[in-house]
């Protein structure tokens, strides 16, 4: 895979026409870009009851010269409650997970046998560039950037690190790995005993069974798009069955996810990487309620609104209102807001939605207007593609301007003319995300920002903010008694406790998804989420709600 492809393209289609949210009459001011935040966050599983992911590039360790340690000496890895490793793919021979050492694939299209072994687990650190101060030695069976997240948790016991497969460049296959009940269970086997057993391939020396057993906590699904044909070029798309292949695959991967984490004690997370375009988001249905049955949270794409693939006309590449000033037509006028309010709306709980925010720009040259919506002539240069810069090297680029009433922010210099977050509009994007009840927020990607700047903001506002509605951990597993209950009942009841009357008593061979009530041990219970296997009040922070004795 080319190590500076991006992982998200541009919004480009029509669009269901969503009513934008209102506007205040704000206008633009010139302003200074706001002073890094440097203490680090307190010790909590979530910030002040908010969720903080970001996304790791595999490729990063390359040409960007961001290794994990950077996001360790920076503060950042405190201050994150996930961190989603970019990217796994899926093979078209066998439609499973696999990882291998070819930049270019052998199959129809490039990627579909690409891989990066060496990256994952081959390359080799010195004890000034690893995590732990520690140099990896020869003959040991994990190394590269699986060896330097299991560091980067030992030093950061609460961050929770996912596999994201797909992205934008590895999405071809997901609608052939979906299709059927059999292909459904031969993908999320392999994905789970790849990156969750660790059974890693031999490759070079390395790997090997249970080699990145630990490394992650979870698995991220990034699926670009099912059911759209908005997505890479050469992906397979059926338009009229990936919408509910998804959400079986879903399923599969709850189910499978939960089967493992019974065995060991521990709760495995799946997320997913959200669309903002309502076309994109109906056909995959993705503002179906019940798939945040399967999801423990997702995050909606909240950048590449706009971007240089139209080389002729600046304009905001992640605001978080509708400007009314975009002469695009109505159906492409895209806004964080309005993609929210379209999963919002369908009865998607807040609380399970995050919003993406960038750690880059995109931009124009030729653009002689400081003013959004003007003439460019070409893609700006980027320091690896064209229209296309990280936040660090676009941050003190002529002046930077920002509209409140838009939550957008740009710089221009006359000639250069950039869209990007800056702490203005992160700040304000907090607040929204609080006042919305929103789960949190995500970044792509963390190599953009190496000192998080842009990142630290997020925190010190969201905990400045009311406290969040992420108010458990379901990932900590809870210590288990010292000594068994010495003596078991006598007698079990004949009749079920008064109260109780009409609901089923707790099965450990049952599946229960949200909002499913039971009886147990004398008390009501409702499932917070898809569960099976979990006896109520096993986990203060397990699927079920303590509903009180019958």
């Amino acid at each position: 895979m080319s190590k500076n492809v991006k992982k998200h393209l541009p919004l480009r289609t029509t669009l269901i026409a969503v009513m934008a949210a209102s506007l205040l009459g704000v206008g633009v001011v010139a302003t200074s870009t706001a002073a890094p935040q440097a203490q680090a966050a307190a010790v909590d599983p979530t910030v002040n009851g908010y969720r903080n992911v970001g996304y790791f590039p595999q490729w990063g360790v390359y040409a960007r010269d961001f290794k994990l340690k950077k996001l360790q000496d920076s503060g950042g890895a405190s201050k994150l409650t996930h961190l989603n490793y970019a990217f796994g793919n899926i093979h078209y021979q066998d439609l499973t997970c696999f990882i291998a050492n070819k930049a270019q694939g052998d199959g129809p299209n490039g990627s579909d046998g690409a891989g990066d072994a060496w990256a994952d687990f081959g390359m080799g650190y010195t004890a000034d560039n690893s995590v732990a101060g520690v140099a990896d030695t020869w003959d040991q069976k994990l190394a590269g950037s699986f060896n330097q997240l299991k560091q980067l948790k030992a030093k950061n016991p609460n961050l929770k690190t996912m596999i994201s497969i797909g992205g934008w460049t590895w999405s071809k296959n997901f609608s052939l790995a979906a299709a059927t009940d059999a292909s459904r269970k031969k993908l999320v086997s392999s994905c789970v005993n790849l990156y969750l057993k660790g059974n890693l391939p031999v490759i070079d020396g390395r790997g090997g069974d249970g080699a990145a057993a630990g490394v992650f906590d979870g698995i991220d699904i990034d699926w670009e798009w099912p059911g759209s044909n908005n997505g890479n070029t050469g992906n397979h798309v059926d338009t009229v069955n990936d919408r509910a292949n998804f959400k079986a695959l879903l399923q599969e991967f709850r189910t499978q996810l939960d089967a493992l984490g019974a065995q060991n004690g521990k709760h495995y997370e799946l997320s997913a990487f959200l669309p903002a375009n309502p076309a994109d988001i109906a056909s995959g249905g993705w503002n179906d309620p019940q798939l945040y049955n399967y999801l423990d949270f997702g995050n909606i794409q909240g950048y590449d609104l706009w971007g240089a693939w139209a080389p002729t006309m600046t304009g905001h590449q992640g605001n978080l209102y509708d400007d009314p000033q975009d002469p695009r037509p109505a159906a492409q006028k895209f806004s964080v807001d309005k993609a929210v309010k379209a999963y919002l709306s369908n009865g998607v709980p807040a609380k399970q939605l995050g919003i993406g925010l960038a750690m880059y720009g995109r931009g124009w040259q030729g653009a002689p207007s400081s003013t959004p919506w003007g003439s460019a002539t070409a893609g700006a240069p980027g320091k690896y593609e064209t229209g296309i810069n990280n936040y660090d090297d676009i941050k003190t680029v002529g002046t930077d301007y920002y509209n409140s009433a838009i939550g957008a922010a740009w710089r221009s210099d006359g000639n250069l003319w950039w869209s990007y977050d800056n702490a203005q509009t992160v700040q304000q994007k907090a607040n929204y995300i609080a006042s919305k009840g929103l789960g949190g927020g995500m970044w792509w990607d963390l190599s953009g920002d190496k000192s998080f700047e842009l990142g630290s903001v997020l925190v010190n506002t969201l905990k400045a903010a009311p406290s969040g509605p992420i108010t458990s951990d379901p990932t900590t597993p809870t210590t288990p008694p010292t000594t068994p209950p010495t003596t078991p009942p006598t007698t079990p009841p004949t009749t079920p406790p008064a109260g109780c009357a009409g609901l089923p008593t707790w099965s450990a061979t049952a599946t229960y998804v949200k909002d499913d009530q039971t009886t147990y041990q004398g008390k009501k219970w409702k499932a917070k989420w898809w569960t099976q296997n979990e006896a109520p009040g096993a986990s203060e922070w397990g699927p079920w709600e303590d509903l009180g004795s019958c």
